[in-house]
């Protein structure tokens, strides 16, 4: 005899702040990090 398969597990709402947070945490650094690189990569090959 087969059981049907059940999800128990129970959704989570993440606040939409608390996301936006973490992407400035993350995507500020990233971008400082970019600029830099672009900018001597761009010295460095003449331009």
């Amino acid at each position: 005899m087969s059981h049907p398969v059940t999800d128990d597990r129970q959704s989570t709402h993440t606040p939409v702040g608390l996301i936006a947070f973490a992407w400035t945490l993350v995507g500020v650094p990233l971008a400082y990090g970019l600029y830099n690189t672009v900018k001597a990569a761009s010295a460095l090959f003449g331009g």
